[in-house]
This record gives C-alpha cells, structure tokens and sequence, in this order.
C-alpha cells in the first residue's frame, strides 16, 4: 500500500506534514529534477508504490544541468507605466462581470495566447519554465526561481515568436519576477482576477510548459485557500490538484471565467524523481498584483 502524509489545515501558521513510521525526512523546497526533452525519453512513467516515501516540495521549473551556472541576472526596479492596469482582454472581462462560466476549451482558447515558454541558458546548464504576458509592449511575469540562475532568456510565445528578454524587477521572498520582451509589440495580455474571490471547489485550469510540452493546459479544482508551506515563499499558497510539473512554474493558474487567479510555483512529490501527485500550490493574484505595481513603480 502507498505511503501518505496528512497536512494540518491552518493557514496562520506553517505547515509540516505529519509522517508515517516508515516515511523519511520532511518536505523541503529544491529544485526540479533534471529532465530530457520529450524526443529522447517519454514523459510517461511508472513508479511502484513501495518506492514512494517521503513527500518533497519541489520547485515546478524544468532543469537540465549541464556546466556551472554562469553569472547572475540583476534585476532594476526601473520605473515604467502601471502594467497592471493594462492587463486585461475583453472576453474575460466581460465573462468576470457577468459571472459567467466558460467550458475548458474556451477558457483555453482565450488564456493560451497569454501564456509563454521561457529557456534560460548559461554554459552548458538550461532551465526551463513558464510565463504570463501582462502587457503588449513584452513585460512578462513568472517566477524568479526560473531565471534565478542567471544567462540568456528566449522567450517562446504561442504563435512560436521568439524574442529575447532581460530582467527588469525581481522579488525572491514572493518568487516573483518580471521580464521586458524585446522587439515586440501588440501583445495579448493576461487578466488578472482577485483571489480574494477564489473558493475550495472552484474549477480551475494551469498553463505551461511540462517538461518542455508547450501549450498543455491541466483541469482540476482549488483544493485549499491560504496554505502555507514550509520551504516555499509566497506565503498563503492556493492549493490544487490540477497536474503541476516541471516546466510549469511561472505559469498561470485560471478560473472559469479566464481570470489569472494564481502563479504557478511549486508542487509537492513523494520523492525528487515523481512528477504531479495533485498537490500543486500558486502565488495568489492579489499578492503577484502588489508586487507587480512595486516591481515597476
């Protein structure tokens, strides 16, 4: 029989799963497994259940270690127009307002050209995650942990325009960072929602790039609200069980209504080799909205 972990449900403190006598050590934040690319090795595999122990946080960003990480990305505060404000489409405006509810598909079809592949090169090592369009001059928004390492950022957008883009804000304690695409224009920009609206049982979808399959979008529910978890910044997590793997950090997680509610972050795993046990956590819109407007003020 698998082993399992219970998790204390209270928000206002840190929680640490509970082990069985047999399970190893606590969860701790570290990065992704490395990981091939889908043409040299299937995403698919199986794991036998006597393998699956201690349950770990894992960061959900792609990582193929090659060489050392080369030097670090600096990121200015630089000062530039509320891109916040900017961020909105019609149709999920207008789907919000009227408390509509889209079927997956449609909601996949408005939220995917908002959505980015991003490559991180430095030397010989290549990170892989994901990204949010808030606003059609190129600024991009995904986690810092992603571009933490320093390099080279491609930018790969849903029509398969590349570009390249540098570092304008970052925020490590909420693992946040905003990027400038260069050379583009007449973007389509994401719509952010309040979490504040978010509630267990809702529906919702996560965007990115698992294991460099760009485009896939995941279904599932909001699992928890105002989780904490030990080793991950952010501070209160919206939990889910829509399938979170490496590669989806930085990607959005949307409601029914084709609002960004969350940023993809991290996932929980029984060990550092497993993928998606449908334990997946989310930076809040609320909190990626102030900081955002911090970020560019």
């Amino acid at each position: 029989m698998t082993d399992t972990a219970t998790v204390d449900r209270q928000a206002s403190t840190p929680i640490t799963p509970t082990w069985p006598t047999n399970s190893a050590t606590p969860p701790s934040l570290s990065p992704a497994p490395p990981t091939v690319p889908p043409a040299a090795a299937s995403p698919l595999r199986s794991e036998h259940p006597a393998r699956r122990r201690a349950l770990a946080l894992v960061a959900a960003a792609a990582l193929a270690i090659g060489g050392g990480i080369g030097g670090g990305v600096i990121g200015n505060r630089l000062g530039e127009d509320d891109a916040v404000a900017r961020v909105s489409t019609v149709s999920a405006a207008a789907a919000a307002s009227t408390s509509q509810q889209l079927t997956a598909a449609e909601v996949a079809a408005l939220v995917s050209p908002t959505v980015v592949d991003l490559v991180v090169s430095s030397g010989r090592q290549t990170s892989e995650g994901s990204g949010v369009i808030l606003s059609e001059d190129g600024k991009i928004l995904t986690n810092n942990h992603v571009i933490q390492g320093g390099g080279s950022i491609r930018i790969t957008f849903s029509g398969g325009r590349t570009a390249t883009a540098t570092v304008i804000g970052r925020d490590t304690t909420h693992d946040l960072a905003v990027l400038q695409a260069s050379g583009v224009s007449g973007l389509t920009p994401a719509t952010l929602g309040s979490s504040a609206n978010v509630q267990t049982g809702d529906g919702v979808l996560a965007f990115g790039s698992p294991l460099g399959l760009s485009g896939t979008v995941t279904a599932g529910i909001v699992s928890a609200i105002g989780r904490t978890v030990n080793g991950s910044s952010g501070g209160d997590l919206i939990q889910t069980d829509a399938a979170i793997n490496p590669g989806n950090s930085g990607g959005p997680l949307v409601n029914m209504a084709g609002q960004v509610i969350g940023i993809n972050q991290s996932i929980a795993t029984t060990s550092q080799e497993s993928g998606s046990i449908g334990v997946g956590f989310a930076i809040p819109s609320d909190t990626v909205t102030q900081v955002v407007k911090q970020l560019l003020s």
